[in-house]
């Protein structure tokens, strides 16, 4: 019976430490209370199809993760990756190191003099010289420092929006842009900021904060507004710049069935928003219990809420609606942030993977 006990005693002993580091071992998210809408799953308009069975891709090994695209006035598309480089690539996909940044580049856009502005989640915003020259003309607002530049869009007037994901969990502190968008995901928040930066003048102002992971930020081809993606509410925004309603928010898309991320001009009107991940069943269940949630914290990594194998892309009008809306059931280019539209083309960007994935419009 004595030799009983003590097996007992022991596996009694490491329920009890279990345990206890489930309730109490301090961890980085504080988690806030709210309510999940219910998830309808991807029903009409999101619904899956095989849109993108005819995608392709191009090869841009040894680099990953093209997060972000961008059409230079030169011809070629610009990608970020995960190693610091932009990649240089012409119509035939061959691929070069154009810049290295430093960081980690996330965001891309072309400005009008034919340089390249880049989200860099490490070191704030940059400036890419047509030879290849990195500045970072954007480190600080308001005398804090960027801790997660995520998407731009440049305005007519030479305007940069961008998103600040989180002002609290930092790239550099957190392991990556994608660790530190599964903390602040879960913490809920309200930590991610859309600023407002004049290059010329070298002012930045904050004109909307209190998102749950503020990513993906667009303008309207009349300038008269941004929309923005809220990852982790769920949601697209409407922020309007210009007439009665400037200065004023509003929710233009809500209860989507996956993670918004980057949201991308397109032609005739159109914003190109990727879908890169479903909603996550755990979080909502307990979207309403931060308790729960810090308990989840304490997963192990493999255990804990993360992105899960997804490629879809969706076009919307300025309305909301949803004009287009490009899917791969058999998930062959997961973790499709966003795309870049041209005139015959659709090229895709992603989190992860060594390739560049498009689709001719012919195809479609």
């Amino acid at each position: 019976m004595r030799q009983l006990k003590r097996p007992l005693c022991a596996i009694g002993g490491v329920v009890v430490i279990a345990v206890l580091y489930l309730l109490l071992w301090p961890v980085p998210v504080d988690p806030v209370a709210w309510v999940a809408p219910p998830d309808r799953g991807f029903v009409v308009p999101y619904d899956a199809n095989d849109a993108l069975h005819y995608a392709r891709a191009f090869d841009i090994a040894p680099h990953a993760g093209p997060e972000d695209i961008a059409a230079g006035i030169d011809g070629h598309l610009y990608a970020t990756s995960t190693d610091g480089s932009i990649l240089r690539l012409d119509g035939r996909g061959k691929v070069e190191v154009f810049a290295r940044t430093g960081g980690r580049p996330l965001g891309i856009e072309a400005a009008a003099d034919g340089s390249l502005v880049v989200a860099n989640a490490y070191l704030g915003l940059q400036r890419i010289g047509r030879d290849g020259s990195v500045t970072t003309i954007l480190d600080s607002v308001d005398g804090r420092p960027l801790v997660y530049a995520n998407n731009l869009a440049i305005g007519d007037d030479g305007t940069i929006y961008f998103s600040e994901s989180s002002s609290k969990f930092a790239v550099a502190q957190y392991g990556g842009s994608y660790a530190a968008s599964l903390l602040d995901i879960n913490e809920h928040g309200g930590h991610g900021l859309v600023i407002a930066f004049n290059s010329t003048s070298g002012q930045a102002r904050v004109i909307l904060d209190g998102l749950n992971y503020a990513n993906g930020v667009a303008i309207s081809d009349d300038q008269s507004l941004l929309l923005i993606a809220e990852t982790g509410a769920y949601r697209i925004l409407k922020h309007w710049l210009s007439g009665p309603d400037a200065g004023e928010t509003e929710v233009l898309i809500e209860n989507l069935p996956a993670f918004p991320d980057n949201i991308n001009s397109g032609r005739n009107g159109r914003f190109w928003i990727g879908l890169i991940a479903p909603r996550n069943a755990l979080l909502d269940r307990y979207s309403d219990q931060p308790f729960m949630r810090k308990v989840l914290q304490r997963f192990p990594a493999s255990l804990r809420p993360k992105a899960i194998p997804h490629s879809q892309v969706i076009a919307i009008n300025g309305a909301g609606e949803v004009l287009m809306n490009l899917y791969d059931a058999g998930a062959r280019f997961p973790a499709i942030t966003g795309a870049l539209e041209t005139a015959d083309t659709i090229y895709l960007s992603s989190l992860f993977g060594q390739q560049l994935p498009y689709v001719r419009k012919q195809d479609l």
